[in-house]
């Protein structure tokens, strides 16, 4: 109070008119930093409210995990597609929703992303099989993501179940090799027919005119040899279109005429080994197998420059296995993209029935190419 006694009234009015300032300027800070707080309040709840009815309306499933692998979340959309409500399956490992062998396979990749930091299937799309509540398996598209908080990480999973879509794709399938077939024997019956036909007429012809007039038997002759190998390139149409018979040994008397086939265009050596007796009664299972070959024997050629190949085909605990070997450069690490559609052709024709392609390099040179499939006939 001393302080304030030696004061003029002057002064002491200044001087409260300074605090009066002061207690005003901290009553608006309070007041603009609770109105502050308000509206994070509030924005925060819009987000979560918005990010809450993505979640509920999403057509995709949606699965966090923690990094052990243990689920968090799932939206209703994951709900229906794999048959488990939120309340039974959260806390559980993500690879209840796997069928074997993923199962294991997921465990490593969460192991070995955590050991280091290398991501194989994060921020990649891939088809892969997955299995519901009842124990039957699907295929689905699935897309993983990162997401690092502040004391740790999760993973977001989108998936869609691809059955139908792996439906309609099987039938086009089987309507275009139906078609194929058809035009393939339209050309052997019908044109060909015709065509020996005509090399016939030429033939008599030749045979007329050969007591008449030399040059003009000669002509006739030469109209004959082209008719003949017109005849052998609409054959070889035929058989492109359909290589397989409709017998169930047509697959392996089709790889047998592949193989002769081969050594004879491409001067390389080209054996088939079937030691076993491998009978297919499905035409259309048996025609995306003899186009696996027939992609990986064009590839051991045509970038592995191989001299030798070796298709093999053999039964084994219910499957069948389709090897295809060279003594070629071997599979190279990285593809370009204009030399990838081959490979993924062959993956979509193993996955068409059912099975499974591997590739990888040979023991000392080349690469192996392996197709194992059930055998339902």
């Amino acid at each position: 109070m001393k302080e304030y006694d030696r004061l003029t009234k002057a002064e002491l009015i200044e001087r409260l008119k300074a605090l009066e300032e002061m207690a005003a300027a901290n009553e608006l800070q309070q007041t603009q930093r609770s109105t502050e707080r308000k509206l994070a309040q509030t924005a925060l709840s819009d987000s979560e409210a918005r990010m809450h009815a993505i979640l509920e309306t999403a057509v995709e499933g949606i699965i966090t995990i923690d990094e052990r692998g243990a689920i968090e979340s799932l939206n209703p959309a994951a709900e229906r597609i794999f048959g488990f409500s939120a309340a039974e399956i959260t806390g559980q490992n993500i690879s209840r929703l796997m069928p074997s062998p993923y199962r294991k396979e997921h465990d490593s990749y969460l192991a070995n992303y955590r050991q280091s930091g290398k991501a194989k299937i994060i921020g990649i799309g891939r088809e892969v099989v997955g299995q519901r509540k009842d124990g039957t398996t699907f295929p689905m598209d699935l897309a993983v993501s990162e997401v690092r908080l502040v004391d740790r990480r999760l993973f977001t999973g989108f998936v869609r179940d691809i059955t139908e879509r792996k439906r309609l794709e099987q039938e086009i399938l089987e309507i275009s090799g139906h078609e194929q077939r058809r035009i393939g024997q339209d050309l052997h019956d019908g044109l060909c027919q015709q065509l020996a036909g005509i090399e016939l007429l030429s033939q008599v012809l030749e045979q007329k005119l050969a007591t008449k007039s030399a040059a003009e038997a000669a002509r006739a002759a030469e109209i004959a040899r082209h008719v003949r190998e017109a005849i052998t390139h609409t054959r070889s149409l035929a058989r492109g279109l359909s290589p397989v018979e409709l017998e169930a040994n047509g697959l392996m008397s089709a790889l047998q005429e592949l193989a002769a086939s081969v050594e004879k265009m491409f001067k390389v050596e080209c054996r088939f080994q079937c030691e076993e007796s491998v009978l297919l009664f499905d035409h259309a299972v048996a025609t995306h197998v003899y186009r696996i070959a027939q992609e990986a024997i064009n590839n051991a050629i045509k970038h592995g420059k191989a001299e030798s190949i070796l298709i093999s085909l053999k039964p084994a605990d219910g499957n069948i296995n389709l090897t295809v070997m060279d003594d070629g450069t071997g599979f190279p690490k990285e593809l370009k993209s204009d030399k990838g559609m081959g490979l993924q052709i062959m993956n979509y024709r193993a996955s068409m029935i059912g099975g499974s392609l591997d590739i990888r390099r040979a023991n000392e040179k080349g690469t192996t190419v392996a197709c194992s499939f059930k055998n339902n006939s």
